[in-house]
């Protein structure tokens, strides 16, 4: 039988280790938070994170910008933020509105300060195998866990799945995520399979996973017949029509064959928010180091 992960429950285990964490600290960890545009789900979503910050004794600083924003000003702001001895991260809200240049606002954060975990620097770091930065080793070069990779990485360890030989399938748009992910999961002992989206042969090679991850924003794109016998599967996709929320994963039909599959709503969402958090708890412990 199909057993449903529950995103939230995963989550508050994690922010209720960073709230014992916080409550230790002479003072709170302060992140800033960069919407750009009127997305009205980009705005929900930054309105969620400031809230369950502040639960969570973290400090947020919204900084807004119109879409009509020249990128050069969004650049400066950028500057500006990086050199504030205040803010201690930075998350960047995606996506950004078409005419910006993703990679280079990106690539503006400072590494340091860098949430996510995208920055090219942070992503040689993870591509070399070096360590995660943990408590015990601050100040050793070390890399920022991007908090998706710690989404998959905190499901697998809740219902007790080794990546020791593990056939995987990431399924995405983004190739900075694919590789970024994968090579995290190879870390792990985790064998990524070659399945690439949008291929005639793709449920061939998706069948032969242990775990399928998809984060390509198509509604109920994966159905049954792309899935093994009892195979975990994570659906990172999120797609917005009116009021209601769909992922990739054909629900209905997946829960009838995988053996764990999170739900959209109220699978990884929870749980990302709450890995993006803890990764401002450890930049805030490596600046004030």
């Amino acid at each position: 039988m199909t057993q449903i992960i529950n995103g939230k429950k995963i989550a508050d285990k994690i922010k209720n280790g960073i709230v014992k964490q916080i409550a230790k600290l002479s003072d709170r960890p302060n992140l800033a938070i960069i919407l750009v545009g009127e997305r009205a789900d980009s705005k929900l979503y930054v309105d969620l994170k400031q809230k369950e910050a502040k639960k969570c004794g973290i400090d947020t600083h919204l900084y807004k910008f119109n879409e009509d924003v020249d990128e050069e000003e969004l650049l400066q702001s950028i500057d500006f933020i990086n050199n504030d001895e205040l803010i201690d991260s930075v998350l960047l809200q995606l996506p950004l509105p078409e005419k910006f240049n993703t990679d280079k606002i990106v690539n503006a954060i400072d590494v340091k300060k860098d949430v996510d975990g995208f920055h090219p620097e942070n992503l040689k770091k993870i591509n070399s195998n070096l360590p995660l930065l943990t408590k015990e080793r601050v100040g050793v070069r070390s890399y920022i866990t991007p908090p998706l990779a710690g989404v998959i990485l905190e499901i697998l360890q809740d219902i007790n799945c080794d990546l020791q030989d593990k056939q995987i399938v990431i399924l995405a748009n983004s190739a900075i995520f694919m590789q970024g992910v994968g090579n995290i999961l190879q870390q792990k002992g985790a064998k990524i399979l070659p399945c690439k989206y949008g291929e005639k042969k793709l449920p061939d090679c998706t069948k032969q996973a242990d775990v399928i991850v998809t984060a390509i924003g198509q509604k109920h794109y994966l159905t049954a017949d792309y899935i093994k016998e009892d195979a975990v599967i994570i659906d990172i996709g999120i797609i917005k029509e009116e009021k209601n929320t769909f992922g990739d994963v054909d629900f209905d039909s997946a829960k009838n064959i995988a053996s764990f599959i999170t739900p959209v709503p109220g699978g990884v969402g929870p749980i990302t928010i709450a890995c993006a958090f803890r990764n401002v708890l450890k930049l805030y412990e490596q600046n004030h180091k």
